[in-house]
């Protein structure tokens, strides 16, 4: 199925080639997982910290949380600021 994939700051690099600057489309199995495409797209553990799924907060299981069509998964490392 298709998806869509957002990657901030310091995870941009891990994107797929692509025209935007931050989102991809992806393609994913039918029962994948916020986990399984973390892991497809070697997104280290500690740097998945803000985790959202169609503008909500993925907290604790991210193995148990499945993926839609046309679902829209954003990452952001941890930030700092002030």
């Amino acid at each position: 199925m298709k998806m869509y994939l957002e990657l901030y700051a310091s995870l941009m690099p891990l994107l797929p080639p692509g025209n935007s600057r931050f989102r991809r489309e992806i393609k994913v199995a039918d029962n994948a997982t916020v986990q399984d495409v973390i892991d497809a797209y070697k997104i280290p553990a500690d740097l998945a910290h803000i985790v959202l799924l169609n503008g909500k907060f993925v907290c604790d299981d991210r193995q148990q949380c499945k993926l839609n069509p046309g679902d829209v998964l954003s990452i952001w490392p941890p930030v700092a600021g002030g």
